[in-house]
């Protein structure tokens, strides 16, 4: 039996957590303690990589992604969606084997990695909403290949984004989600008959709203209205300062409403590398600047981002009319109901918690300690 102390974001209240085999056995309001925050740990539906462990190389180990895993515990992460991108279906496969891999050999892995996000290869072609996918492996949905994916990795993939323009974009959908399977828009350019289409036949997500589209879109009707506007679309967005404006990410927070917001890192290998020149499998050369902004010299073109969740929360907790308490919500609660319910202090949930210090003036939040399971890590 163990405990720890802190302030709960939701409630302000100091509590004692208390923890045994792995499990929040009791929730104690304590009138004096620990003054730094305390929630459960942060869970991130979209990871390509980091400090030079990428998920898209052309070879991926069990032993890079166990270390993947390590990594991010310690910026707070308790639960991690691996994210492939667009390509080669063996690749993609080879990918899914290390993770499934991965899982089987350590403890930490499995917990941590409940399903894989397959970000593509189902996207727009087309330039701009394609992003820094490679257009030669775009394909259309494919459900015979998504059954390829299950089989070789056990079943592992539990997410797919998907852009609905593509004919039979929409049965594919309806297929994946009665599997159990997620579906998420995105890198799309469909029309909004197409958007609401597709969170009727079962999409649930929209994969990083306001990236991976057009740089130009009519006015009205467009796809980023259609998106907001349908309460059947959780958003997920990239709160670190260089995908979103502030005002467009203030805007389309407040109009998803904060029950439907889902912040995400999208980091990428070069993530925590510092700024320079760098050659990856995805996009070929990009450049991290010093202010953190990733993206592929002279196109104008993001190429995944180098901060890790804990800043996105970070920066949100900043906008005006946001409080720290609805930004944890933002990489706790709300993506845990996608991960099987986690990512809440309750009774009977498992111990996954972070304890950190928050400081509004310097928009600073450090990580102190990180229980996954019970076990400090």
């Amino acid at each position: 039996m163990q405990s720890i102390q802190g302030r709960d974001p939701a409630s302000g209240e100091i509590v004692e957590v208390v923890i045994h085999d792995g499990v929040i056995r009791a929730i104690v309001p304590v009138p004096s303690g620990e003054e730094r925050w305390l929630s459960p740990g942060f869970i991130d539906l979209q990871v390509n990589g980091y400090c030079g462990l990428d998920l898209n190389a052309e070879s991926v180990t069990p032993e890079a992604v166990i270390a993947l895993a390590q990594k991010l515990v310690a910026f707070g992460i308790t639960s991690f969606l691996p994210t492939l991108i667009t390509a080669a279906e063996e690749r993609i496969v080879a990918a899914l084997k290390a993770i499934m891999t991965a899982r089987r050999i350590s403890p930490l892995a499995a917990h941590m990695i409940p399903y894989v996000h397959v970000e593509g290869p189902h996207l727009s072609p087309n330039d701009g909403p394609r992003g820094a996918h490679p257009r030669a492996h775009v394909r259309p949905p494919d459900c015979s290949e998504l059954e390829r994916w299950q089989t070789a990795s056990g079943g592992l993939v539990g997410l797919v984004t998907v852009s609905p323009h593509w004919d039979g974009a929409l049965d594919y959908i309806a297929n994946l989600a009665k599997k159990g399977i997620l579906i998420a828009i995105g890198h799309t350019d469909a029309d909004t008959a197409r958007i609401h289409a597709a969170a009727q036949a079962g999409a649930v997500l929209s994969t990083h709203l306001g990236n991976g589209v057009a740089g130009e879109l009519p006015r009205h009707p467009n796809l980023l209205w259609a998106q907001l506007a349908d309460d059947r679309l959780t958003a997920t967005f990239i709160a670190d300062g260089h995908h979103l404006p502030a005002d467009t990410l203030v805007a389309m927070m407040r109009a998803k409403g904060i029950e439907r917001c889902v912040l995400v890192s999208d980091s990428v290998a070069v993530g925590g590398l510092g700024p320079g020149l760098y050659e990856t499998p995805v996009g070929g050369a990009v450049e991290v600047s010093a202010e953190g902004k990733v993206g592929i010299p002279g196109t104008g073109t993001l190429g995944g981002a180098a901060l890790p969740l804990k800043d996105g929360i970070a920066n949100v907790a900043r906008l005006p009319g946001f409080s720290l308490a609805q930004a944890v919500r933002m990489a706790t609660e709300n993506p845990g109901r996608f991960v099987g319910g986690r990512g809440v202090l309750r009774v009977g949930t498992p111990a996954d918690l972070v304890q950190f210090a928050w400081r509004p003036s310097d928009g600073t939040l450090d990580i102190g300690r990180v229980f996954v399971q019970g076990v400090e890590q």
